[in-house]
């Protein structure tokens, strides 16, 4: 039977239960769209620009677990995809991008032109460095095989997005479906796991390793929801009752309430959270790569009373604290948590009651709003703010948010039960990504609600797709922080500039626009919050709210996020931070040793207190 190839990529994706792709058309891709809006059971998502369009694909593989895919055109209409595409990478999503290109006699390996015919280049080329696989279809009967290789190398081992580029004519050749290759996964080779039997020997060690710890530390990450494993994380916490932390990318995985999540610990973490882990004698991290942001910018300080086990997908994350690790397990977060239970099976770890009295008495002595996050100069406090919010989620919240106060006052505060959500970038932690953020959510669940939390520099760096919302009437709630500007980069200013602020406000050469204008040139509902008399009328306005709106908060433009980890010049110009477990507002002297377990470091008195 005659099949066309665009077709081909059409009925690929809904064969693989895929319902719904994003993308804009051109001519480099017209093919394509055709198939796909001809495609039963396939819905194109047509945005506004392609950064959005891989965006919003990832919020959607995360609220319904199908992989989704973006169509590009060829030139801009590949490059504007870029950033979008690192960000899938750095947060492990798995996702494919189809590029179209022009014609195939143009795009040849052995072409030494910069551009091919009007608009064409190597994209390929261009992000090999930031997907796991890139192929471009040079032969119509191999389209299928270089889909059906992107799509399992994406979604197996650590996921990750692939590029496949198609050129236009090969887009609309017809073949014979006979002809057709297709690709074998024996044609790889093995991923890098810890063998069976080793895992087992290994955790086997380390169950008698936590059983021997005073101060037993589980830190769970985003590997295991990858994995498909957060069912199970509930049995281990009974199975292994020691104190847990959670990663910012996983909050929503267990209810901030459990009485042994002792919160989110990091550069930006809760001031308890981190007490707990720079006390361990003994930290399980699973499925985190432990980056900066939770770390610390010195490996050698994190836990430094602790052994430190990490098990983790991909062996370079493990390879990169050859000095700090004290078992390096390359495993599957899944594999490893049912190795732990079945280890376990004859029933539950004791841990020491007096470690998880130590840590209760943190999370009593230091809540997650506190004092510093007092209201100041008329202005509500993004942080009370968000403790106020949580009463007014519903059972099933989704939320997204963008970058600055919206990612730092969120993922400080916001608790979350069962059934809700909480999505943002992490990895690249690019401003503009809540609202597309927040559109993939609202698709992956039918053109359901979700709640965007924004601010107003993220909202201009994809303000265009307000028209998306408005086109499908989706009913996003967007909060807007109007906070003058870029509010950390001011904060930086004040630490590493004395102060001088350039390109952050509106005074130094940013401005931003009146969002209650815009609410009313979309057609959106809107409301101002300045008091918290404000807060109680309109936040449940919003919440009724049916369809897509906007709220605009105004909060004192230079408003501190705390506890954060602190940052000083020496009058050399280097910059120094404290430890993790000495965060700002910096407590005094004699409660931070009064605290730790483990003597604080010399370079926590030479900050200023």
């Amino acid at each position: 039977m005659k099949v066309k190839v665009s077709d081909l990529v059409a009925s690929f994706f809904t064969a693989r239960g895929t319902s719904r792709v994003f993308g804009i058309i051109g001519s480099g891709n017209a093919h394509l769209f055709d198939s796909v809006y001809n495609e039963p059971g396939l819905e194109m998502v047509c945005v506004h620009q392609e950064q959005a369009a891989c965006m919003a694909m990832q919020t959607y593989y995360r609220t319904c677990g199908q992989v989704s895919a973006s169509f590009l055109t060829t030139g801009a209409g590949s490059t504007n995809g870029v950033t979008g595409v690192v960000s899938a990478w750095a947060d492990s999503i798995p996702c494919l991008v189809i590029s179209g290109n022009e014609h195939s006699r143009h795009v040849r390996e052995d072409n030494p032109l910069r551009m091919y015919g009007v608009q064409g280049y190597d994209s390929t080329a261009m992000v090999a460095g930031v997907t796991k696989y890139t192929g471009r279809v040079s032969d119509p009967r191999r389209v299928l095989y270089e889909l059906e290789k992107a799509w399992h190398i994406a979604t197996h081992g650590r996921p990750g997005p692939c590029w496949i580029d198609i050129p236009m004519n090969i887009q609309a050749a017809t073949l014979d479906d006979s002809e057709l290759v297709h690709f074998s996964p024996d044609e790889l080779a093995p991923l890098p796991h810890t063998r069976t039997e080793d895992l087992f020997g290994t955790v086997d060690a380390i169950v008698a390793e936590l059983r021997a710890a005073r101060r037993p530390v589980v830190w769970l990450g985003h590997g295991i929801r990858l994995a498909g494993a957060e069912s199970l994380v509930l049995e281990l916490m009974e199975r292994v009752p020691a104190a847990y932390l959670i990663t910012w990318t996983v909050i929503d995985m267990v209810d901030s309430d459990h009485p042994r999540l002792y919160g989110r610990a990091g550069n930006y973490g809760q001031r308890a959270a981190n007490f707990v882990l720079q006390n361990a004698d003994y930290l399980l991290t699973i499925g985190t790569r432990l980056a900066i942001p939770q770390a610390g910018y010195e490996p050698s300080e994190l836990a430094r009373d602790a052994r430190i086990a990490m098990v983790d997908l991909d062996p370079a994350e493990l390879a990169k604290f050859p000095d700090r690790l004290h078992r390096a397990v390359c495993a599957d977060a899944g594999d490893f948590i049912r190795a732990v239970l079945a280890a376990t099976a004859a029933g539950p770890l004791g841990v020491p009651a007096s470690w998880l009295a130590q840590c209760d008495g943190y999370k009593e002595r230091y809540p997650w709003v506190g004092p510093e996050h007092a209201d100041s100069r008329g202005f509500v406090n993004s942080y009370r703010f968000m403790e106020r919010l949580v009463p007014h989620f519903h059972p099933d919240q989704v939320v997204t948010t963008d970058m600055g106060t919206a990612l730092l006052s969120g993922h400080q505060v916001l608790k979350l039960k069962p059934g809700q959500r909480l999505m943002t970038s992490l990895g690249l932690g690019e401003m503009g990504f809540g609202l597309p953020a927040a559109m993939g959510a609202s698709f992956a669940r039918d053109r359901g609600e979700v709640l965007c939390l924004n601010c107003d520099g993220g909202m201009m760096m994809n303000l265009q797709e307000l028209q998306t919302v408005a086109h499908h009437q989706l009913p996003i709630k967007i909060v807007v922080f109007n906070n003058d500007g870029y509010l950390m980069i001011k904060h930086t200013q004040k630490a590493i500039a004395s102060g001088r602020y350039a390109g952050s406000d509106a005074r130094s050469g940013v401005s931003c626009p009146d969002f209650s204008r815009l609410a009313v040139s979309f057609g959106f509902p809107w409301w101002t919050i300045r008091t918290w008399e404000d807060f109680d009328r309109v936040i449940p306005l919003m919440q009724q709210c049916d369809g897509p709106c906007i709220v605009e908060v105004f909060m004192d433009p230079e408003q501190y996020f705390y506890p954060k980890l602190g940052l000083a010049v020496r009058p050399d110009g280097s910059l120094v931070s404290p430890p993790l477990e000495d965060l700002s507002p910096l407590l005094p002297l004699d409660t931070l040793e009064r605290e730790m377990t483990t003597p604080i470091l010399d370079k926590s008195r030479g900050l200023s207190r």
